[in-house]
């Protein structure tokens, strides 16, 4: 049976759906920092996400907590991560780029 109770729950769901959307469509907007795993997060998100929006109506308010905090930690810890990516990419690119002086 499929219940789907649209709660706090449903907005946990969808905010993690679109978290690791987010994510596998960066390999579109910038695809220098993007990694060959990240289908791999993103697949495993989309299935989490879905878990929560259609068996969340059994969490008792504690559980529904600890996923509000697993969910909110493993977003920043993406965020921080995709953050760095562009921060080393920006560097190697830096580096790469030859200065004048080698120009002439």
């Amino acid at each position: 049976m499929i219940n789907i109770v649209f709660g706090a729950n449903f907005l946990l769901g969808l905010i993690t759906i679109i978290g690791v959307l987010l994510l596998y469509f960066l390999r579109i907007i910038r695809p220098e920092l993007c990694r060959d795993e990240d289908i791999f997060f993103t697949t495993l998100g989309l299935i989490y996400g879905s878990i929560l929006i259609i068996h969340g109506w059994r969490l008792d308010p504690i559980l529904l907590f600890s996923q509000v905090l697993l969910v909110s930690v493993v977003l920043v810890a993406g965020w921080e991560n995709i953050r760095l990516r562009g921060l080393i990419a920006k560097k190697i690119k830096e580096q790469l780029e030859l200065p004048d002086f080698y120009l002439n």
